[in-house]
């Protein structure tokens, strides 16, 4: 499936996913102002945000599929990183509302339905399921569906926490189990905001790609025949799952030529096993710095010896 394909495909599932958001929001605030329930109506306002989240998720997918042009010579596939950074930030702006919430319910319980409770969670759960596992097989890694499939399964996570709470304040009576559950709800939807939000700032701040090993990366490289040294190394993400690299290799004195199918080869294995799709390579015979991460501070003492810096080819 191509690019463009897929994004097509997925922006198609969050059409469906934001009318069938509409639908529990309706449910869910009724049923929370009728039982009076602190747990129906945080979750109702979850479902609020998973308007404005899955409407986000799909204008930056659309946006995603822009050509680079001069403006953004990358493209515009940080939309999505963007897009995913926003709505971890609103989940965690949500927690701490509900967390005010439920602590004023503890100092003043408030009577609620269970039965009306259950009903609404019941809708709710089985229709963010459909959307949370329609989403899921579509992310891998990308952190923008991710965050927006996060914001669904929050409210699978917070109806089933509804229920149970429901279930104990029908036999026990004790109505603290309201705020309590609403408690729980806010740590399951803070924790897995908080991984997206690390790792959209990791991208943002162009660390090197989660799971990515340099030092044995770069003794891969330096394997390649006619590969003599590695330097002025840069690896980062574009998106969650677009790597690109850019570094200075040092080669054997040969032809220029010569070096083309040894660039290929170091392109491959970058690919095969890095999943590195984008890679900028600057060939050299000799240079005077060594060092294997550029100071970019100091790149106006960065000077390289006569003959180096040959040819770059990116790929």
């Amino acid at each position: 499936m191509t690019s463009a394909h897929s994004h097509g495909f997925v922006a198609g599932k969050l059409r469906l996913a934001l009318a069938l958001t509409v639908v529990i929001l309706i449910v869910e605030l009724l049923a929370g102002v009728l039982s009076q329930s602190l747990a129906v109506l945080s979750d109702a306002g979850h479902v609020f945000t998973d308007l404005a989240a899955l409407g986000l998720a799909w204008y930056a997918t659309i946006q995603a599929q822009r050509p680079a042009d001069a403006a953004k010579t990358f493209g515009y596939h940080r939309t999505e990183i963007l897009a995913a950074l926003a709505n971890a930030a609103t989940l965690l702006v949500i927690v701490l509302v509900i967390a005010y919430e439920a602590v004023l319910r503890f100092q003043h319980p408030q009577h609620v339905q269970p039965l009306l409770m259950s009903a609404a969670a019941l809708v709710g759960i089985a229709v963010n399921l459909y959307i949370g596992y329609s989403l899921r097989g579509q992310h891998g890694s990308n952190l923008n569906l991710r965050a927006a499939t996060l914001h669904v399964f929050g409210d699978v996570g917070a109806g089933v926490g509804v229920i149970a709470g429901a279930i104990v304040i029908a036999l026990t009576g004790w109505y603290g189990t309201d705020p309590l559950i609403s408690l729980f709800i806010a740590a399951l939807i803070a924790r897995g905001a908080w991984d997206i939000l690390r790792e959209t700032v990791d991208i943002l701040m162009e660390s090197t790609p989660r799971g990515l090993e340099v030092e044995e990366m770069v003794r891969e490289m330096t394997r390649v025949p006619g590969v003599v040294d590695v330097h002025d190394l840069h690896v980062w993400a574009i998106s969650g799952g677009m790597r690109v690299l850019s570094a200075h290799i040092q080669m054997d004195d040969q032809r220029l030529s010569e070096c083309e199918a040894h660039v290929e080869n170091l392109n491959q294995m970058l690919r095969r096993n890095y999943s590195i799709d984008h890679s900028t390579l600057q060939i050299e015979s000799a240079c005077c710095a060594m060092d294997l991460y550029c100071d970019l501070s100091n790149t106006a003492d960065h000077r390289h010896s006569a003959g180096s810096g040959l040819e770059a080819y990116p790929r």
